[in-house]
């Protein structure tokens, strides 16, 4: 054994030590966690790894950072190889993977390919964060870390593709299958300029690449790369659609004491796996319209605080489990708040619950349920609200007396909306095509109401058999859900899901995309299942089968901007179904907004923001309103009537807009529809 194998087999007999214990490290303080199970729907979770993580699919959205990440991930995928090839190398001179042939070929020549692209990326990516000095990159105190990883990476294939160039003259018809249309003439130069001194050069740029990458891997336990290590694992246990669908509490089960998120340890272990996988990349604030509109809600600061926290109080848990006192010091550590210290109540109330962090984020971290879970504990255990979210406590009270969000309403008015409509209650006859859930607003909104009549009109035109619940209907506990009172919600599910099994119910149709979201994945986790269709989608269907004719006689032109809600679009992926239906009107043309689909920008109603003051920043309502508007479009058309009363506002705050219609699609199609009966007529 060589003097050169000694030094090599104990410098990574270390490092590998050291990782390991770096490693166990991490794994114990995710076990200071609660429980999750993540290892359902495996073939869902495979897809999602190979698209998201191995893929890029999320980083290429962007289409010049998300190319430099790329090049640098799959190049590292090849370079392991080149990796393992150098930790045999060292254990054993001249080895290599020549032995496999046309495969070590392939290796090779992608080795070159990528070892140039990697380099041309980090220069890029170096260009971008310190000389176009991109904001989102810019991360209080992170500057100089990101730097230097950029560097190191360039070093460490650089070295490679050094001693690639050079290995050929050095070992010579060992090397026969090597591929290296780059490094080959490279090395031909370098080998003729440094003469004797090739197989020096050679051994100094092996042993800068070994000892880059186990000091590399040995930095990661301890830096925000240790998403290099996390991130696959992390979007394979990550969500499976919905985004930001939650989980309930079991009030019933025994033994608990609290509820929702206090501190890290009220989290699931995969909770604080989000918070060693994030990247700090900034894609998730980019496009939080909370952040966006000067609130102080930073989705990609929640992380990382959370991240902070686990840090700070994992090990101190460990260290009482072990029976062993805190000095004065971790005292003080312990005593801090992770809600007030780390995040502030403040930022947790500005989220809209709208998911656009989760459909951003490259490794499928899960802000929304983080910060759900943190509402849950201000609400149910402390009943703490800010000057924003004081209002909650009255809309709690109203849904839990009757079974409506706002005050001064009476569940006998359900219906009210429906007189002189003929229209049938499940009560009256519970065998039905479909069941007409209204919702809050569709029940008592006086604008909301028009559009309910215009969709039953629809429905009635088309000759569906619909029935509706009337006053057996209470509102679905979306509200309560997401603004952190999951008892209320919970009473709501069960109250909603024994009327619905009562009239056995096996289709639902609804206005509101939350009332949609509600029924198809929160109560599927109490064991509902039902067929929920949105309305817009019903439209489509029936337009398409030929129930619904619209007007082709009409030839007025109408530019419309849609505006996609976050609840049917990013939740349940429905995009399409309401353009089809707006295009199939005679002289509709539709203009859409700088932000649409995915990347569409919030009406700034979700997560019971509709219910809250917006006393700090621009207002999320004025902000999407104006992106609208700028289409040049006369008509703005939504599919949610939480949207409806927020862009209303918002062109109502805007000067100039007087003469801009908000309309529901449903009445847009009705006007079309109607207008062509009465002419057949």
């Amino acid at each position: 054994m060589t003097i050169h194998t000694i030094v090599f087999l104990c410098v990574l007999l270390v490092a590998f030590g050291f990782f390991a214990r770096s490693a166990m490290r991490l794994i114990a303080y995710l076990r200071v966690a609660k429980p999750a199970h993540r290892l359902d729907n495996l073939g869902a979770r495979l897809k999602t790894t190979l698209t998201v993580a191995l893929g890029q699919s999320k980083l290429l959205r962007d289409p010049v950072a998300g190319w430099i990440h790329a090049a640098i991930f799959w190049g590292f995928l090849i370079l392991l190889f080149s990796a393992i090839e150098a930790v045999l190398e060292g254990l054993h001179q001249g080895w290599s993977l020549n032995f496999l042939g046309p495969v070590y070929s392939a290796i090779t020549f992608l080795t070159d390919l990528f070892c140039t692209f990697i380099i041309v990326a980090t220069v890029l990516a170096l260009w971008r964060r310190y000389v176009m000095n991109i904001k989102r990159l810019q991360v209080k105190g992170e500057g100089l870390e990101a730097g230097l990883i950029l560097i190191t990476i360039f070093l460490i294939v650089s070295s490679l593709a050094v001693q690639n160039s050079l290995r050929l003259h050095v070992y010579g018809a060992d090397m026969s299958w090597a591929l290296r249309p780059i490094t080959r003439p490279l090395g031909t130069g370098l080998s003729q300029l440094l003469g004797s001194a090739t197989p020096v050069v050679f051994h100094i740029a092996w042993w800068i690449h070994a000892v880059l990458i186990l000091a590399f891997l040995n930095y990661l336990p301890f830096s925000k790369h240790l998403h290099v290590l996390t991130s696959v694992p992390n979007v394979f246990l990550g969500p499976i659609k919905p985004t930001n669908s939650l989980e309930p509490i079991n009030f019933e089960e025994e033994g608990v004491e609290s509820f929702g998120v206090t501190d890290i340890e009220d989290f699931t272990w995969k909770t604080l796996l989000d918070g060693y996988t994030c990247t700090h990349c900034g894609r998730c604030t980019s496009v939080c319209p909370a952040y966006q509109t000067g609130k102080v809600l930073d989705p990609r600061q929640v992380i990382i605080s959370i991240h902070d926290r686990t840090m700070d109080k994992a090990p101190l848990i460990i260290k009482k489990q072990k029976g062993a006192e805190l000095t004065p010091e971790e005292q003080a550590v312990w005593d801090k708040k992770l809600i007030g210290d780390y995040i502030t109540p403040e930022a947790l109330w500005a989220c809209t619950t709208c998911g656009a962090c989760m459909q951003e984020c490259p490794v499928n971290i899960e802000h929304v349920p983080a910060i759900v879970d943190m509402r849950r504990s201000m609400v149910m255990m402390e009943a703490s609200f800010t000057d924003e979210s004081a209002n909650l406590p009255d809309v709690y009270g109203n849904m839990e007396t009757n079974g409506v969000p706002w005050g001064g309403f009476a569940q006998s008015d359900r219906a009210n909306w429906a007189e002189g409509m003929g229209i049938k209650t499940a009560a009256d006859d519970a065998n039905m095509e479909v069941l007409f859930w209204v919702g809050c607003p569709g029940s008592y909104d006086d604008r909301a109401k028009k559009i309910t009549r215009s969709f039953a009109e629809l429905m009635q035109q088309a000759g569906v058999d619909f029935r509706i619940l009337g006053t057996e209907e209470h509102c679905n506990g979306d509200i309560a859900r997401r603004t952190g009172n999951e008892f209320l919600a919970d009473m709501l599910t069960k109250t909603n899901i024994e009327t619905f099994n009562k009239y056995s119910v096996k289709k639902i149709v609804t206005t509101c995309p939350h009332c949609l979201n509600t029924f198809k994945n929160d109560y599927s986790k109490y064991g509902f299942k039902a067929e929920v269709v949105h309305h817009t989608v019903f439209i489509s269907q029936l337009i398409e089968s030929g129930r619904l004719k619209v007007d082709r006689t009409k030839l007025d032109e109408t530019v419309i901007a849609y505006h996609d809600s976050c609840y049917l679009g990013r939740m349940n992926n429905e995009y399409d179904a309401p353009r089809t239906t707006l295009e199939r009107l005679p002289g509709v043309t539709l203009a859409e907004s700088s932000k649409n689909h995915d990347r569409g920008f919030c009406c700034g109603a979700g997560g019971g923001r509709v219910f809250m003051e917006e006393n700090v920043g621009d207002r999320v309502n004025v902000v999407r309103t104006g992106q609208l508007l700028e289409t040049g479009a006369k008509t703005i058309a939504l599919n949610c009537p939480f949207c409806l009363t927020m862009i209303t506002d918002g062109v109502k705050a805007t000067e100039g807009a007087e003469d801009v219609q908000v309309l529901d699609v449903a009445e847009i199609v009705a006007a079309n529809v109607l207008s062509a009966r009465s002419e057949q007529q």
